[in-house]
């Protein structure tokens, strides 16, 4: 299940390794590559976000519309509140963040990794670097439609055996994040 506090923490600390500022393009892509490493790991994603192919790429959806948008007026948003638009489709960490603890040691690992290995590309180096490297994402021509899982397990070598194992798992873990949402 989608958690814009967890997602927004991601964001967060991936702007703190950069200086606090970075374009959107590049924090989304960051994003999207680090779920991407925590479903080849443990079939499941870090925020529980869906992953879409978009005209400049994969992306999470979920977390592209809360870059995209403003909340409602009283609306209490976790992503408003910390990052903010700058100019040249660039954002910015709005305060000084010290505790991550929406992210465990091993997710923050993986942000980590992402950023060690992708962090020093530019925009549109990423964002090109993702249309070839990402095998899961076809171009939408214009539109945008989703990545199944299998998908992106599959393009990250995982044999037929491990996606089916992980497919199962992802569902199970899906099921249990709503049964405890219905319990709250």
């Amino acid at each position: 299940m989608f958690s814009e506090s967890v997602v927004t923490q991601m964001a967060a600390y991936l702007l703190k390794k950069r200086g606090n500022r970075m374009a959107f393009i590049k924090l989304i892509k960051l994003l999207y590559l680090a779920e991407r490493k925590a479903v080849s790991r443990w079939g499941e994603s870090i925020s529980g976000d869906h992953f879409v192919s978009m005209p400049h790429g994969p992306v999470l959806s979920q977390t592209y519309e809360l870059i995209k948008s403003q909340p409602a007026p009283g609306e209490v948003s976790p992503w408003h509140d910390l990052i903010k638009d700058e100019d040249n489709y660039e954002v910015s960490l709005s305060r000084e963040v010290e505790d991550f603890d929406e992210l465990s040691k091993a997710e923050m690992r993986i942000l980590d990794e992402i950023y060690a290995e992708y962090g020093k590309m530019g925009r549109f180096q990423i964002r090109d670097f993702t249309h070839d490297y990402c095998q899961e994402w076809e171009d939408p021509n214009g539109s945008s439609f989703p990545i199944k899982l299998e998908s992106i397990l599959r393009a990250m070598g995982r044999d037929e055996e491990q996606v089916k194992a992980l497919s199962e798992l992802n569902q199970e873990q899906r099921y249990l994040d709503q049964v405890r949402v219905t319990l709250r």
